[in-house]
């Protein structure tokens, strides 16, 4: 396994974008307040855990990762916070779902590891195969198994229950597999910087779909209305099981859109690092609602809670948020219509944080310790 210090600065920074664009963003384009939309923070016990990964419980809590304290926690809908430690430090865990078994399951990046936590506490770790796999994005598949992203090894793994793994290389080399959903046929996912969206079959065949430039930077990804959505730094993308591609503009283009996920109102929800939660519906109108102070405290990830509402996580804010999201409260002023995909010439974006180490591409920067 590689030493600690270089894992940690390989994706530490992942998820920072320069203060200095986000608050740029945020003076030139911060969007009004619509009906929905409010926002009710909750801080986290552990100063400077960093949440990263966010997820409904099978408790009718929220069950988040704290990359930086080594810790998972669980909130309920009243904001209750409490914080289970994990056996191995400095495994910097990240991404989290239910799994089929009502337990949580997540990913630790710099130990190899699975973990399973179940909602009393209990924790168990599955160590991956190969040292330097680096899992990331987890998901629940529709085979009841726990499906990951190795951008490390550059490849998907499926873990069933019982820890045994499968692994699936993906044809493109470095392409940094990222998140991971299922929905739509497959299990998906997305390759940071290969500027694509990768789909994996019940038999293991892996299928990946360029996006238009190539440069798009896909990070999240959520089965919703018509096929998968994705976030792409200043746009949201939707492809259909057949590999059609559509992107929408966003009303503030040079923000860092992250987590995204179904809301309980049938609209896709995502969170931007530059202090914004959107929401777009399947035609493509997008609102986008002002988190306070949100430059400085990078929302990041988000799910849909029990209660109906978005949570999500606030990763320099050390703090989970939630915001309203009941329907029929207004549809909001900043609308976008949808772009088909064609192909054209890469364009410069603002920074786009990368993994340390790595080649940084037109319209990307990296940011380490």
């Amino acid at each position: 396994m590689q030493d600690t210090p270089t894992i940690r600065r390989r994706l530490d920074r992942l998820f920072a974008v320069s203060l200095g664009v986000l608050l740029a963003v945020v003076v030139q384009a911060a969007p009004a307040r619509a009906g929905v939309g409010d926002v009710t923070e909750y801080p986290i016990t552990t100063p400077g855990s960093s949440p990263t990964g966010i997820t409904a419980g099978p408790d009718r809590a929220l069950w988040f990762t704290e990359f930086d304290a080594d810790r998972i926690g669980r909130i309920t809908t009243r904001g209750t916070v409490t914080e289970f430690a994990l056996p191995t430090g400095s495994g910097l865990p990240f991404d989290i779902t239910q799994g089929p078994d009502h337990a949580l399951w997540f990913t630790e990046s710099a130990a190899d590891k699975i973990g399973r936590i179940t909602t009393e506490g209990a924790v168990t770790e599955f160590p991956l195969p190969v040292a330097g796999s680096f899992p990331t994005g987890i998901t629940l598949g529709a085979d009841r198994a726990l499906w990951f992203t190795e951008n490390g090894t550059n490849r998907i793994g499926r873990m069933r229950p019982d820890g045994s793994v499968t692994e699936y290389a993906i044809p493109t080399p470095d392409s940094f597999p990222y998140h991971i959903a299922a929905g739509h046929g497959g299990v998906w996912f997305t390759e940071l910087l290969a500027g694509r969206i990768g789909r994996v079959d019940a038999s293991g065949n892996v299928t990946e779909y360029p996006l238009p430039t190539g440069s798009e930077f896909p990070s999240d990804i959520a089965a919703g209305p018509g096929g998968m959505w994705f976030t792409a730094s200043d746009q949201i993308g939707r492809i259909t099981r057949s590999g059609t591609v559509t992107l929408f503009p966003r009303p503030n283009p040079g923000g860092a859109a992250d987590g995204i996920t179904r809301g309980p109102d049938g609209n896709m929800w995502y969170a931007d690092q530059a202090g914004v939660i959107g929401r777009i519906t399947p035609t493509g109108r997008i609102t986008e609602f002002p988190v306070p102070g949100g430059a400085d405290k990078v929302p990041f990830n988000i799910a849909t809670g029990p209660d109906r509402n978005i949570w999500f996580t606030e990763l320099s804010g050390n703090a989970i948020g939630r915001v309203d999201a009941r329907p029929g409260r207004g549809t909001g002023p900043h609308a976008a219509a949808p772009q088909p995909a064609r192909p054209g010439p890469r364009t410069e974006r603002p920074p786009r944080l990368l993994p340390c180490g790595t080649a940084t591409p037109p319209g990307a920067a990296s940011f380490c310790r």
